[in-house]
Formats: structure tokens, C-alpha cells, sequence
């Protein structure tokens, strides 16, 4: 089940997002209004006019529904996130949150993802600075130094990856590069957040490994627990790669980023026992992949079940930390058991994506969820195991910049679109509405969506001249991000 967001389309200057608005199109509600009483004259106008009757009953249906669903959506606005925190993080699939957008989702997605953001703000990509391919700044700087100061978080560790490729026509060496950090929320945030959060935030692909590992399109099992290796469990090659890599050649080289995450995300689930916890991982394009692989992991060896809060009246799932994952532009990570399994472990995903982003589409571009299955998901094709399938609930936006390309993949787009004001009164509407869709059917992309509007897209740009193809550097997106905020 996925969630469509739909924004303004090419036409649209991307500098001006104040023109797109949201949708109040809400799904209809699963109500019985059978025992709906009405007057004594209605009901002997039923007896001789049943034609009118019905119609006077759909009318007063349609208002009982109209009077329950605006009910609802004030009881929601009024609601503090310290208890609604559980339903923001996606304890019901952020069921009847995105139709409409519920506020409070939406300022908690701008939220992680300008924590994302902070990683793309603090990388050093200068090769002359004794700090390249780390972080800038220190631990305790960090946040004040990009603009977080007040965040209610701090730093309490930095993650290192380092791929396990090496290319003899480049420069880069095979070692440890800053991926992200850990954080975790303040007392002060703690209250208003209603639970203490632990935050693991992962930027995009940078360098050229990176991208290499990005193209390692092959499936292996995942096999992060000894005890169970669950060969069905299959994921991308290249990130399982830069996920559990490390620097064995050097005697003082560092532990890989699984090592260096799990050791730090159990030191505070155990420093914090006894209070009510979330787990709440955050990343954009191949940092998201490495969000999910970590929310999988601790899922799957239960570090997330802690036995202290068995014992937390107010804890939830029996004991267990709820993990989330935000993933923005986010690509595919691994098949339908691995899928199948981070639904059985409850692990939550909401993958914001933009309908126009190349990335989203792989790997898998042919051999994905919509191609595994035959009569509308009922039977599943031999080669079902050897396709991608994306995990979560789907957020899409759609909006496209025929002289930048290279925004549909951009982060920084991504928020401020979601920070845009939310809709006028429909009589106000202009043609170019976003509209809020939540998708039944997992196998079909909808129409205006997906793969095949991208490529219609690009060939129309192409085949009119109206581009060049040099104006199509993906692989520079983030490292554009990177260059932009330095100093």
C-alpha cells in the first residue's frame, strides 16, 4: 500500500513553490449509517415517494460523513505530538495521516530531513583539507555550525563506511568516509517529543566508490543474524557491501559501519532503559538503503526489544522500540523476503519520493515488484526472489525543472516543497492542485507515476532539442549539495 503526493509539474518555476497547494480529497470512511434516525415526515414521505427518499438518504449520508470526517481531522490537529507520537512514527502505516497530510507528519518529515541535510552541510569535500571525506567540525559543534543549534539533539557519534572497491584510474583511496551521525534527543526535546528519540542520520552517495557500490546491482543473502541466516532475505549487493565493510588491512583501520552503529545505537538503548524510546533512522538516495539495513539488523537480532521496557507501562508492540525509517529519493534495497521480513519484524518505512527521480527506479528498473507477479498479484512468477521490491509506504511528490534536471534528486527541493503552505479553499484551487492519493494495489505505479512518465519525459526533452545531455549529471546531484554550503 503506498501514498501518492502529487506536485506541480515542468511548467512550474521551481523557485516559486507557493503554487502548488494540497488536496482535501479524503478516502471515503468505512461507516455504517444504517441507524442514521430520520423525522416522521421524511418517513412518511418514503412510504409514497421512494425515489425521493433515497435521494434525501444519500444526502443525509453524505453529511453525517462530511460532519465525521471534519471531526476527526480537527480531533488529529489538536492532538500534541508528546501523544501522537506513536501514529507519526507509523504505528498504524500512517493510516488516514496522509489524506490529507497531516500537519504534524509533515513538520516531522521537514524535521529528519533537515537532519539529513546537516550531513551534506558539514562533509568536507575540499582534498586539501586535513578533514576530506570527514566532517568539518567536532561532535559537540557540529549542529550549531550548520544552523541546528536549537534542535533539542546532540551528537553523540560520527559513522564511517568504507566501500570495498578500489579504482586504479582514480585518486580516492579504499578508506573510511564520514557517512553520518548519532544523535539523541535533550530532556527538553524529550518532552515535547513524548519519548526520548535515538536518530541516525545518512547523506547520499558522494564519492566515486560510492556510486560503483550504487551499481552493484546483484542480490545475496543479507545474512546479518549467525543464528539465522535466512538465505531468502536477499539485498543489494553494494550496499551490503559499504554497510559491513571495514579496514581489516590496517591494524588501526576502523570497524565497519554495521560494527560502529549497533555498538553505538545498543550503548543507548541501554544507557536510556526504563524511559520510552524510539528508534527513528533518516537518510536521503544511498543513505536511506543504509537506513533501512540498519533498521532491518536491529530488528532482526531484537537489540530493539529491550527487557526494561517490558516493564514500561506506557511502552507499546510488547516491550519493543519502535523503529522508523524517513527515506528521501531513496532506491530499492533488496527482494520480496526481504520485504516480507521487515513487515514481519515491524519495521516502518515511509519512503518520500519524487515521481520524476531516476533513483527511486533502481536497482530493478525491469525485474521489480510490478513485474514478479501475474493476474494482479495473485501468482508469482519463478523469478519472483530475484526481484527488487521496495519496502514502506509510499509519499510522491512530482515536480520536474526542465533547466536543472538534477533537482528531482536534490534534498533541499525535496523539503522545500513540503514546507510550502497547504491549500486554499478549494473555490481558491488553481489547475496545478496537489493531490493526495492513497494506493490499494502495491503492483501498479497509478497513472501519471512511476518509470515510464520519467522516460516519456526525458525522451519529449531529447527529441526536441530542448536539452543537452550534459545537463543530466546525476551523479552530481549530492555532491552539489556538498559544494554549496561550503564556506
Amino acid at each position: 500500500m503506498a501514498s501518492k503526493i502529487h506536485m506541480p509539474n515542468s511548467s512550474t518555476n521551481m523557485n516559486n513553490y507557493n503554487s502548488f497547494t494540497f488536496s482535501e480529497v479524503t478516502r471515503p470512511m468505512s461507516h455504517s449509517f444504517g441507524q442514521v434516525s430520520l423525522p416522521n415526515q421524511i418517513q412518511k414521505n418514503l412510504t409514497s415517494s421512494s425515489s425521493s427518499a433515497a435521494r434525501h438518504s444519500s444526502s443525509v449520508s453524505a453529511s453525517v460523513m462530511s460532519i465525521r470526517v471534519a471531526t476527526s481531522a480537527i480531533e488529529m490537529k489538536q492532538r500534541s505530538l508528546s501523544n501522537f507520537w506513536r501514529e507519526i512514527q507509523g504505528s498504524n502505516n500512517w493510516e488516514d495521516l496522509v489524506e490529507p497530510l497531516h500537519p504534524l507528519l509533515r513538520r516531522e518529515i521537514i524535521r529528519y530531513g533537515e537532519f539529513v541535510t546537516a550531513c551534506y552541510k558539514a562533509f568536507d569535500l575540499d582534498q586539501s583539507s586535513k578533514r576530506y571525506l570527514s566532517c568539518k567540525y567536532g561532535k559537540k559543534n557540529m549542529l550549531r555550525e550548520v544552523g541546528m543549534e536549537n534542535s533539542g539533539y546532540q551528537v553523540t557519534k560520527y559513522i564511517y563506511a568504507t566501500p570495498d572497491i578500489n579504482i586504479p584510474i582514480t585518486n580516492e583511496a579504499s578508506c573510511g568516509r564520514w557517512m553520518g551521525y548519532v544523535a539523541v534527543s535533550s530532556d527538553d526535546e524529550v518532552r515535547r517529543l513524548g519519548r526520548r528519540d535515538i536518530m541516525v542520520t545518512f547523506r547520499g552517495t558522494v564519492t566515486n566508490q560510492e556510486w560503483i557500490a550504487n551499481l552493484m546491482s546483484n542480490l545475496t543473502p543479507a545474512r546479518l543474524d549467525p543464528h539465522n541466516p535466512r538465505p531468502e532475505v536477499m539485498v543489494e549487493s553494494g550496499f551490503l557491501s559499504l554497510y559491513t565493510s571495514d579496514e581489516s588491512a590496517d591494524k588501526f583501520g576502523l570497524g565497519s559501519c554495521r560494527e560502529q552503529l549497533l555498538s553505538e545505537v545498543s550503548r543507548l538503548i541501554n544507557k536510556y532503559k526504563g524511559e520510552e524510546l524510539s528508534i527513528t533512522l533518516a537518510g536521503h538516495s544511498m543513505g536511506s538503503s543504509i537506513a533501512l539495513l540498519l533498521a532491518y539488523d536491529l530488528a532482526e537480532l531484537g537489540l530493539n526489544k529491550s527487557s526494561s521496557n517490558n516493564n514500561n507501562k506506557n511502552s507499546i508492540n510488547g516491550g519493543e522500540i519502535p523503529i522508523t525509517v524517513f527515506s528521501f529519493g531513496g532506491p530499492r534495497v533488496g527482494n520480496s523476503g526481504f520485504k516480507e521480513r521487515c513487515e514481519e519484524l515491524g519495521v516502518k518505512v515511509l519512503r518520500i519520493v519524487n515521481v520524476n527521480d531516476p533513483i527511486t527506479k533502481m536497482p530493478g528498473v525491469l525485474f521489480n515488484e510490478n513485474f514478479r507477479v501475474l493476474g494482479g498479484g495473485r501468482y508469482d512468477f519463478p523469478w519472483s526472489f530475484s526481484c527488487y521490491e521496495h519496502v514502506g509506504v509510499e509519499l510522491v511528490l512530482d515536480f520536474f525543472n526542465m533547466q536543472n534536471p538534477t533537482c528531482v534528486h536534490d534534498l533541499e527541493t525535496y523539503i522545500s516543497l513540503l514546507k510550502s503552505p497547504p491549500a486554499p479553499p478549494a473555490a481558491n484551487r488553481s489547475s496545478t492542485a496537489v493531490q493526495i492519493k492513497r494506493r490499494e494495489n502495491s503492483f501498479n505505479y497509478g497513472v501519471g507515476g512511476g518509470a515510464d512518465n520519467f522516460i516519456e519525459r526525458a525522451k519529449e526533452l531529447f527529441f526536441n532539442g530542448q536539452i543537452n545531455m550534459n545537463m543530466w549529471p546525476w551523479r552530481n546531484a549530492a555532491s552539489n549539495l556538498v559544494q554549496s554550503q561550503r564556506t
